[in-house]
This record gives C-alpha cells, structure tokens and sequence, in this order.
C-alpha cells in the first residue's frame, strides 16, 4: 500500500512540476534534414553535423514544486562548435506543436549566424537575432510567435528580487527589441532563466582528445587501444583533465581481530571482472562532466595485440619505399605537401584459389545478366579497308570526281568491329577495423565486401570494361595502407581471387589519402570515362587528428580534386548515419546507402550497369 501511495504522489507531483508538454514534443529525428538545409542555405558551415545535445545543469531558481518533485534540474539547450551544431533530442517547450517545430528551425538558422558576433551570452544572441531578422524579413513573423509564447512562460518581474527583476527586464526587452541591445546581462547570484530561443550560455565541451602542449605522446604505447566494445552515445559531456589519482588517498578500516585468520580459497573469475559494465552507456548519459586523467605507467599485466602492427616478415608485401601525398588542413587552409606516406602492399601467402562456392549460382546469374549488356559488334564506314565496299562513300566519292574534287584517300569500305567502351573503372574498398563487426549471426563486413569484390569481378569481367581493385586502411599519417588485389593490367583469374579472399580487417579509415592515390592511379588511364567507386562502412577517422571535422574536410578537398581531374568519384556505404556527411562530401547525387549489408554483393554490380550507362 505505502509504495502505491509513493508511486501515485510521485506521479501527480511529477506531472504538476512539470514544464513541457510532451503530447506536443518534436523530435529531432524528424526535423533533422529541413534543419540542416536551412542551416546551410542561411551560410552555415557545411562541414558541421546535426547533433543530439546533451542535457546541463540547469542553476535558475526553480519554484517550490519543481523542488519537491526534484525535477527541472537539467535541461538541453541547443549549441555550436567547429564540429557540430547540437539540437536538442526533443523540443516540448510549448503546447502547440508548430511552434516546437518552428523553434527547431530557428535554433538552425541563429547558429548559421552566431559565429559572426561577440560578447556574452545576451549581447551574442540578441545581435545574432537582430541581423537575421533584419536579412530574412520573412522569419520575423515567426519569431513574434515565439517570443510571445515564451513570454508568457517566463517568471513575471515584479515577483522577483530586485537583481533577478532587472535581469529579467533585460531578457525580456532583448527578445522583443534584440537591435537595441548594448551591455551585457546583469549579474546576479542565480543563473535567470533559460531562453529556448537562444544558444547555450555555457555549452558543453569535449576535452580535447590529444594531450596538453607538452603531453602529446605518439608513441605506440599511447595509441595501443583495449579489448572493450565501445559506449554509443551520442550525446556531447564536458571534459576536465585531472591528475592520476596515486591510490594513496582514502581511509582504509578493516578489523584488527580479522588479520590471523584463515580464510577459504574462492575462485574468482578474473574474465568477468574486465568485462564492460551493461550499464555503461546509462552511467555516461547521466554524467554531465567527466573527468579524465593521463596514466604514464606501463601495464605489464595486459597484452594487446590487436593494434600492433605485425612484424614485417609476418605482414603483406610492402611494394616499395612508400607514397608521399598531401593533406588538407582546413583550419589553415592549406595543402600540406608530403604531410602523409602512403604503402602499398599486396597479401603474402595469398594462394590462387577458383571462386567459393556459396557464390558460384548467383556469379553465373550476374555474367549471364552483363554479357546480354555488353556491347556488340557493329559497321564502322568510309574505312581505307575492310570487310566489304561502302557504297554510300563509293557514290559520294564518284559524285566528287565528276565534279573534279580530287581525294588523297579514297575511304570506299566498310568494317565489322567489336563495339568497345572508352571507360575505366577503380574500386577502392574501406579494410578498416570496423569491417570485423557482424551483419549476422554468420556473416562479418567484411564478408560482405569480399563476396561484393567477387560478383563486381565477375559482373565487369563479362562486360570487358577495364576494371582495378583496392583496399585502404591506416594506422596515423605516415602509415596509410594501401591493398592492390588487380590493377588495370593484370587479368581477373584465381590468383587475384585469392587476394579477394585473402583481405582481412586493418585498422583506421584514412579516406583522403587514399582517395588521393585511387585518383593518381586512374587518372593514367587513357579512357574518355573514368569512375572511381568507394565501399566503405564509416567515416573518415585514424587515431591523430582527422577523427572528426579535419578528416571530413580532407576526404571533401580529395573528392574535389578528383572531380577536377575528370574522375567521377561515387561512394557505396552501409553506414546508416551517411546521410549526415555523405551529401557534404560527395554531393547529393553521389552517393548511395544500402541499409542491409548483406545485400550489397547483389547491388553492388546492378549499381555499376546503372552508372555506366549499361
């Protein structure tokens, strides 16, 4: 009976504490791609990504139900950084749905304009506000909307302290008057009110993933990784560094009478121990600040061999002393030369083996399929030889004799040729660490993309068309690997299948680079038609620097030099979150997301015959 009565009074006052009103709450899901697009067409960066903020501390004085409830203490505010522009997952701020929607939109174009202005948090804002109001008359109309209806959520002044009353008014008059704003918030000791229609005064940061000046180790110890499955979470948390706590700290109490004693062996199951904490994911979610320290000692206890690069011996065949190219530094905004070394390998006891049998049925399907598309054979006339007389050009040639038109070379034949294609085609294959993950109970990725690999073989050898394949992954800028499994030259037969079959997963997707020599390779070929496809599972990233916008923004400029050069690059992805950066990178009409993996071997060739044409 006690806990009912607990349960019902917790929910009458959780419902009567509460501020929002989730019958008319907007997802960010669902707002996402009309946010992004108006984010970028109202001058925002393209290269920044729609996020999930997380939700902070919210320090206003809150009123006596919201206390005894114990609701009210975070909220998630919206914000921006090089990177990112974080959204809230919800907007349930007003009753009426369209004004929730409307608040999405115009949180997207306030942070297109906020870089553009200094300040505080309400000079920020408020100049922000006033010159996209006065640049896009049309929003103004939906803005007064807003204002009102946040107006009348917000405390009345006159119920206020003296202090939090003069701050207040000056919230209130920069949100209907935001042109007039000139000095800065009022301080008080509570934080006022949190605004909805303005970024965050604080906003969250990650601390940043190298070292202090003075701290960045590149050693191979700093940057070996754990046998743990990551946390997904895909919200922002402040970061802190601290000091590695030296384990001396701490009241230690134990029984005196408990140290003679004898005691029973337990079998403790060390495996367990190390095992990741289920509930991982929720305790980081609830963390709004976390703390991370740098521990310089060695472990002598755990042996880590997933990211060791294997002895040389024991690795694929280096072909030569390796590639430098150049990388784009899109802070600096410049191309960096000879900034990345770039390897070319070939697998090393990879034996000629014919095509698996699990993919033979539908391999004869596919050359069945492209042979009837390849092109046949056709009369080429007014040739100097040939199979027979043209008597077209026989009677035009007559006809300019009589007029005494007089011809060095008479072209009086026709002939029968093969109909050729004038294309190329380089397929570039992401081998990073991320390819081990399972599709299935039987199936990996990178499964997937080696049966992909053999029915794409097997689809353009049937087609004749001039075809390579590649693999990629890295491991930091000056080791990006770089797998020939058949270059233009060589024919497809078992022992290029038995490269197919010998790839296994790398390491780090460090696309720029490898993009970058994809196009130097093709770019030699002397077909009118050059495409340059990439298979891959992610976004660009490696353990230095390119993790985020600096790998984006690399992988953007190869794309562009690639495009520049005649070579239609095109990218085939099974990364569900593609459309956050894909579009940025290759262009809306460049890119393709095949939501289940496993049917990308049998989508893969359909999509090659859609784009040449066939």
């Amino acid at each position: 009976m006690e806990e009912w009565v607990g349960q019902l009074w917790h929910k009458v006052i959780t419902r009567a504490a509460r501020r929002e009103y989730p019958q008319a709450a907007v997802h960010l899901d669902e707002i996402r791609r009309p946010a992004a697009i108006l984010f970028r067409a109202l001058g925002g960066d393209g290269g920044l990504r729609i996020e999930t903020a997380n939700e902070t501390e919210n320090g206003a004085r809150r009123n006596l139900l919201s206390r005894i409830a114990g609701s009210n203490r975070h909220l998630a505010l919206a914000w921006r950084d090089e990177d990112t522009l974080r959204l809230p997952a919800s907007v349930a701020w007003f009753a009426d749905r369209e004004l929730n929607r409307e608040l999405y939109l115009w949180l997207a174009a306030l942070a297109a304009r906020s870089t553009r202005y200094d300040g505080e948090w309400l000079q920020k804002n408020a100049a922000a506000s006033a010159a996209l109001l006065a640049s896009h008359p049309g929003l103004k109309h939906r803005y007064q909307r807003l204002v009102e209806a946040h107006l009348e959520q917000r405390p009345d002044p006159h119920t206020l302290k003296t202090d939090e009353a003069k701050q207040e008014r000056m919230i209130r008059h920069a949100l209907l008057h935001p042109q007039d704003v000139t000095t800065p918030l009022a301080v008080t000791d509570n934080p006022p009110q949190a605004v909805p229609l303005w970024l965050h005064p604080a906003p969250p940061c990650l601390f940043d993933k190298r070292a202090k000046a003075g701290e960045e180790d590149d050693s191979e110890e700093a940057t070996q990784q754990q046998h743990s499955q990551p946390v997904d979470s895909d919200k922002r948390h402040r970061g802190e560094r601290v000091d590695m706590p030296d384990g001396k700290g701490g009241l230690l109490v134990f029984r005196l009478e408990s140290l003679f004693t004898r005691a029973e062996h337990a079998n403790v199951d060390r495996t367990t121990e190390e095992n990741q904490d289920e509930d991982a994911g929720s305790a980081l979610d609830d963390m709004e600040q976390v703390s991370v320290a740098r521990d310089r000692k060695p472990v002598a206890s755990r042996l880590r061999f997933d990211l060791d690069l294997p002895p040389e011996d024991n690795d694929d065949l280096y072909l030569g002393e390796g590639i430098a190219l150049p990388e784009w530094d899109y802070r600096k905004q410049v191309l960096l030369a000879d900034h990345c070394r770039l390897q070319a390998m070939q697998a090393r006891d990879a034996e000629p083996l014919p095509l698996p049998q699990h993919l033979q049925v539908r391999a004869r399907r596919v050359r069945r399929l492209f042979e009837a598309l390849k092109p046949g054979r056709q009369w080429r006339s007014a040739q100097a030889d040939g199979n027979e007389l043209d008597l077209n050009a026989l009677i035009d040639h007559t006809a300019d004799r009589l007029r005494g038109v007089r011809t060095t070379e008479a072209a009086l034949y026709r002939r029968l040729e093969n109909a050729e294609r004038d294309l190329s085609c380089l397929l570039l294959a992401d081998l990073s660490l991320s390819t081990d993950a399972h599709v299935s109970n039987e199936q990996r990725i990178i499964d997937v993309i080696r049966d992909s690999l053999f029915l794409f073989s097997e689809a353009l050898q049937a087609t004749g068309d001039r075809f390579a394949l590649y693999g990629f992954s890295s491991r930091r800028r000056n080791h990006v690997r770089f797998h020939t499994l058949k270059d233009f030259t060589s024919g497809y037969d078992d022992r290029v299948r038995g490269r197919i079959q010998a790839i296994r997963p790398g390491y780090y997707t460090r696309m720029g680079a490898a993009i970058r020599h994809a196009t130097n390779l093709i770019d030699r070929e002397p077909s009118r038609q050059k495409l340059l496809l990439l298979l891959t599972d992610g976004k660009p990233n490696d353990l230095d620097k390119y993790e985020g916008r600096y790998g984006v923004e690399d992988t953007r400029r190869a794309v562009q030099e690639a495009v520049e050069r005649g070579v239609r690059p095109f990218c085939v992805t099974i990364d569900e979150k593609a459309a956050d950066y894909l579009p940025y990178l290759f262009g809306s009409s460049s890119y393709i997301l095949v939501r289940d993996a496993r049917e990308l071997p049998a989508k893969l060739p359909l999509l090659y015959a859609r784009l040449t044409g066939k």
